[in-house]
């Protein structure tokens, strides 16, 4: 007897297609970082990219091209290694990233943005490729390259993701000093890298910051359905009570995205202002109506 395969239910064929369409905007602004700010500067980063930044400073040899191809050969590694789930959407992102690069370039022909002023370009560009890799890690995607060999070291040897990537973009980075010949343009390399990281992070952080929520009230009954219905978050209530008056108490558990933090103050305090509310930040919630458990 056949098991039927359940069918994908259309909240997940929305959400698949948001993650796609997130992955492509954050492919868009990483080229437009890395092709109209950094690469016209003499400014590498790192990753696939910088070797494709520095291959075309020794050559001329297009970017998109040197990109592609080692991200070909890493994809196909990490295919027999760690399985299609892991590389499905950095496939995407690839594909998407070397399409838009070609695009990019020829819409930036013969524009030079910040050309004498190297620090701002950086700046800049760093801003755009940390914010375009922070959109498509936040959709489960990335931009391949170092990410793809980390993972991959990180399988059979008890090194950090992190530790695997730093190490590796140093050696690109610092690689560049070859080819251009200006420890000025490598040390312009490493602030990218830096600034690169702290926007991946607001960005990565901003999109997934949630709040929890105690609440004692009287009133919890009417609390409670006031926040199911607006912003539609699920209420727990807990049987508790307190030490010094000895009585017994309903306090509710509530957990939200911290955007919804101020409808959420608002309804506490029309329904009842002497409510007792403690309010902290949460480190990640996973669940409906939050982000998914993602194991690579």
């Amino acid at each position: 007897m056949k098991t039927a395969i359940p069918k994908p239910s259309k909240q997940s064929i929305i959400r698949e297609a948001r993650d796609y369409v997130m992955i492509a905007v954050g492919m868009i602004l990483y080229g437009i970082g890395w092709t109209v700010f950094l690469l016209p500067n003499d400014i590498t980063t790192g990753g696939v990219p910088g070797i494709a930044s520095i291959v075309y400073w020794a050559t001329g040899f297009p970017v998109q091209y040197t990109y592609f191809a080692i991200n070909f050969f890493l994809l196909l590694l990490a295919l027999k290694l760690l399985g299609l789930k892991f590389c499905i959407k950095t496939i995407f992102g690839v594909f998407t990233l070397t399409f838009f690069l070609s695009v990019i370039q020829k819409m930036a022909t013969g524009i030079s943005l910040l050309h004498d002023q190297p620090f701002m370009a950086c700046v800049i560009g760093a801003s755009f490729c940390g914010g375009g890799i922070g959109v498509a890690f936040s959709s489960n995607g990335s931009t391949g390259g170092t990410d793809i060999i980390a993972a991959i070291i990180n399988k059979y040897r008890d090194i950090t993701l992190g530790r695997v990537v730093l190490i590796c973009d140093m050696i690109i980075i610092s690689s560049s000093y070859f080819v251009l010949k200006d420890w000025e343009k490598v040390v312009y390399g490493f602030v990218t890298l830096y600034i690169c990281s702290f926007v991946l992070d607001q960005v990565v952080n901003s999109a997934r910051q949630s709040v929890q929520f105690f609440i004692i009230s009287n009133k919890y009954e009417e609390i409670g359905r006031c926040i199911n219905e607006y912003p539609h978050r699920g209420v727990t209530i807990i049987n508790a009570t307190g030490f010094y008056t000895g009585r017994e108490v309903k306090m509710m558990f509530v957990l939200a995205k911290k955007r919804e933090s101020p409808i959420i103050f608002r309804l506490i305090k029309d329904i009842d202002p002497n409510a007792f509310v403690s309010q902290s930040a949460v480190i990640g919630v996973y669940g409906e109506g939050f982000d998914h458990i993602k194991i690579k």
